[in-house]
């Protein structure tokens, strides 16, 4: 029985195709700055941003941690959301290793941070407090796509407060597409946007800081300390690219095949889905909690993996075709049909 993982879209394999540009691949030392497909990736990952520079990073955690060092000092203070990755899910890092005192507020139903909310948060140039430097936003945030009115009013809110602004990117992509604009179009409202390769894009490993030219030098020596220096990396580097060039607009496929698998579910009584909210390639699933686990247990010995907390999540990816659409809900309503 074929493996349908649905867990994330991190799980990909790379494709043949792939896995002979990494093989081929020209390479250096990066710690000299001298591996060319590394050098040719940055690049790229800048030009398809609008922006100066980019600097090829192991994880998004590290492309995340290293935009905050480097935005903020010790005893300054960043804005983000309540459940944002850079808050919630990258282990505290910003706090631990950057004396950052992260903000957060609850992202808004549409994945935003409520304007009015954050002007309330920063806080007085007041040596009682930390002084509030930057801004950072989500998208895509639970695979919903932010407005780009929204990030046009956040770049200007940000400007009119003295606010740096950083995009967590980690799927724009995904917005970028689902949107059907350019990408520079989203990341030219941000001083610095976190790329991930190794999501919807399919590469193995890594993510893009882009920025300009004097960010992202200061950047590279946050990279540098946090051990992210890198030799021949231009394997890794060369998978990255092939990602960005060649895989970037199938992702309207997970977005189709998402909103397929959310219609198909949304049959099942038991289950409760919200349709505008599949914006991209996640779906959330309501289910009660007593039921989850077992409904979990019971689609993996159907081959299935599935994941979530509190609620279901199921992603789609490349290594998610047609076929295995009808073979989920199928798997999920026999779990409710089963006595």
């Amino acid at each position: 029985m074929e493996l349908i993982d649905l867990r994330s879209d991190t799980v990909t394999q790379p494709t043949e195709q792939m896995r002979a540009v990494m093989a081929a691949a020209e390479v250096g030392d990066d710690v000299y700055g001298e591996d060319a497909t590394v050098n040719r990736l940055q690049q790229v990952a800048a030009d398809l941003t609008g922006k100066d520079a980019g600097l090829f990073v192991q994880s998004g955690t590290m492309s995340n941690l290293i935009a905050l060092l480097s935005h903020c000092r010790r005893g300054d203070e960043y804005i983000v959301g309540q459940q944002a990755h850079t808050y919630k899910y990258e282990g505290g890092g910003a706090a631990v290793l950057g004396s950052i005192q992260p903000q957060p507020l609850d992202f808004c139903a549409d994945g935003t941070l409520d304007l009015d909310q954050i002007q309330a948060t920063i806080k007085p140039d007041d040596s009682h407090f930390a002084r509030t430097r930057l801004l950072c936003l989500e998208n895509t945030q639970g695979g919903k796509v932010l407005p780009l009115d929204y990030q046009a009013r956040a770049a200007q809110f940000a400007r009119d407060n003295k606010l740096n602004l950083h995009l967590d990117g980690a799927r724009v992509c995904n917005a970028a597409v689902a949107q059907r604009v350019p990408l520079e179009q989203i990341c030219r409202h941000y001083a610095t946007v976190s790329i991930c390769l190794s999501k919807g894009l399919g590469a193995p490993v890594g993510s893009v800081l882009v920025g300009t030219r004097q960010f992202i030098d200061e950047a590279h020596r946050w990279r540098k300390m946090c051990g992210g220096g890198m030799r021949q990396a231009g394997i890794l580097a060369a998978a990255g690219l092939l990602a960005l060039e060649q895989q970037f607009e199938r992702l309207t496929e997970d977005h189709a095949r998402a909103y397929r698998l959310a219609e198909g579910l949304q049959q099942i009584k038991e289950l409760s889905i919200d349709l505008s909210q599949v914006q991209s390639n996640m779906v959330f699933i309501d289910c009660p909690l007593e039921q989850q686990q077992p409904l979990t247990d019971f689609l993996q010995q159907q081959g299935i993996l599935i994941g979530g907390y509190g609620q279901l999540r199921l992603v789609t990816h490349l290594d998610i075709d047609d076929a295995a659409i009808p073979r989920v809900v199928e798997a999920f309503r026999g779990f409710f049909t089963r006595r």
